[in-house]
């Protein structure tokens, strides 16, 4: 059989085993709950009521009614402040104290000052449409004539990009636990093997490469069809609940994730592999693989606080750094703030970490593999995979 063959039948061994292997089900359940559960929590707690605060410039007493009913149709309580001018309003705007300013808005040009677009220019658009309405009918003799239209101004036009960076949160979550759980499959199979002495019988058939290469390839392809599978899930439900309101910002985000999580599954798989092939027992497993599981937490925390404050120079610098760029520069990519030459720039040394990564771990897999007389020191798998 040529090399390829070996690395397909391997790779479709480890495929029917893990399918059928119950905790594997189990956790990919438990995986796809927690997503539909995170929605049905979203869309609960923005059902609750909301509240905002809006400032009037030359209104009277009935742009007040308009404004609280039109709030009451969109589930929203509104306050209403009178501000004296425009300068009153951007200053209110700037405070904080507004979410955002009517000027004029029983006039023929009726405009919104808002820092940001949202549920507030729908507000005053439904108000002011039903003063005009209210109006033309009061006065006799007068066709109706359609409402105004609001022009709105931002002050900062910049995009809002908090739904994405939640989904690429929640993307890395599961990233997270993905990358740990197939991790940990690929170290199991691999003491397994030895403390079975199975590895004995399969290297007389093919090369050590060829094995590593098959459990990675395999247990990567039931990896994507599972992260495919929780993509396909937690779009889908989001749309159909409401969650978010920008299907392509959402289907994008999902992607890069997805793209992400192959980046960190070929760097880790073969750190995980390498690292167990030093033990020949399951109750060892934990001291050769507990760096490279902190490395894994250390990048899931600095992701969810790149969330809060995706331009950090922490952020930043770190989703450079090889094994933490696959949980960091999603939550970056998804606030809209990473030129191009930093993404290709990460990508290109993810691409360096796994080639060197690979091939110190090929060199480590082969030289420990057949030792299985308890723990193999790294510098005697390397010296025995030269010998």
């Amino acid at each position: 059989m040529s090399a390829a063959g070996q690395v397909r039948l391997v790779a479709r061994r480890e495929i029917t085993t893990r399918v059928r292997d119950k905790g594997f089900i189990i956790s990919s359940l438990v995986i796809v709950l927690l997503v539909v559960g995170v929605m049905i929590f979203q869309l609960v707690a923005g059902g609750r009521g909301s509240t905002t605060t809006i400032g009037v410039v030359g209104g009277n007493p009935s742009v007040q009614t308009a404004l609280q009913q039109a709030g009451e149709a969109s589930g929203t309580a509104v306050t209403v402040r009178d501000l004296p001018d425009e300068a009153a309003a951007r200053q209110a705007l700037t405070d904080g104290d507004v979410d955002g300013a009517v000027l004029d808005p029983t006039g023929d040009s009726p405009q919104l000052l808002v820092e940001s677009s949202g549920g507030v220019e729908d507000i005053v658009r439904s108000a002011v449409g039903a003063l005009s309405v209210g109006a033309q009918l009061a006065a006799q003799g007068v066709d109706l004539q359609p409402a105004p239209n609001v022009s709105v101004t931002e002050l900062d036009p910049s995009e809002d990009n908090g739904p994405a960076v939640v989904v690429a949160l929640v993307g890395v979550v599961v990233l997270y636990g993905l990358l740990i759980l197939f991790g940990q499959f690929v170290a199991q199979g691999v003491v397994e093997e030895k403390s079975s002495r199975v590895v004995e019988l399969l290297l007389s058939t093919m090369k050590p490469w060829q094995l590593l290469a098959g459990k990675i390839l395999g247990l990567g392809v039931l990896g994507l069809a599972q992260m495919v599978l929780i993509a396909v899930v937690g779009v889908t439900g989001a749309l159909a609940l409401d969650v978010v309101s920008v299907p392509g910002q959402l289907i994008g985000t999902v992607l890069v994730v997805i793209g992400w999580f192959l980046v960190g599954y070929a760097f880790y798989a073969s750190v995980f592999a390498a690292a167990a092939s030093l033990v020949s027992r399951q109750e060892d497993l934990g001291s050769v693989l507990t760096p490279t599981t902190l490395l894994l937490v250390v990048g899931f925390f600095i992701s969810i606080q790149a969330g809060q404050d995706p331009g950090s120079t922490l952020a930043t610098v770190t989703s450079f750094v090889p094994g933490l760029t696959p949980l960091v520069m999603p939550v970056r990519m998804a606030a809209g703030d990473v030129p191009l030459w930093q993404v290709l720039l990460a990508v290109a040394i993810m691409a360096v970490a796994i080639a060197v990564v690979v091939r110190i771990g090929g060199r480590v897999y082969a030289g420990a593999l057949l030792r299985t007389g308890g723990k193999t020191k790294l510098r005697e798998a390397l010296r025995a995979e030269r010998a």
